[in-house]
């Protein structure tokens, strides 16, 4: 069922180079890693909305510097989240062509670090606005 080559899998130019080689995966497979790749930029798109948004329309609730602390956090972290979140797939993609383990989702700590930072400089800045 699946086509062999070791040339891309049954594929030829920018998209041979590109995966690696290997084995087609079975479609479900692919089709769910891109399903992931888009859930990623969604997530993407919306920390890059945060943070125009808190931009825009927080100049009465946040000084300046907090405003635009919160906004950049939230951009950068929009950038990487969906520049990583290509090559996230593509490594998958690869792992089930060549059958290795699939790769650790390094996005995914760094999501949860970054909203992490952003939550607590909200904490402390509700703690210290309520005194």
């Amino acid at each position: 069922m699946a086509a062999t080559n070791s040339q891309g899998g049954g594929r030829s130019g920018l998209s041979a180079r590109i995966l690696g080689g290997g084995t087609e995966p079975d479609p479900r497979f692919t089709l769910a890693n891109e399903r992931t790749f888009l859930a990623w930029i969604r997530t993407s798109l919306a920390l890059l909305a945060g943070g125009v948004a808190v931009e825009a329309f927080m100049t009465d609730l946040f000084g300046p510097e907090l405003r635009k602390s919160i906004a950049v956090l939230l951009l950068v972290l929009a950038l990487v989240i969906g520049g990583g979140s290509f090559f996230r797939w593509l490594n998958v993609e690869r792992s089930m062509r060549h059958k290795t383990p699939l790769p650790l989702p390094w996005i995914a700590p760094i999501l949860a670090a970054g909203g992490a930072l952003v939550a607590a400089v909200m904490v402390v800045f509700v703690l210290v606005r309520a005194a």
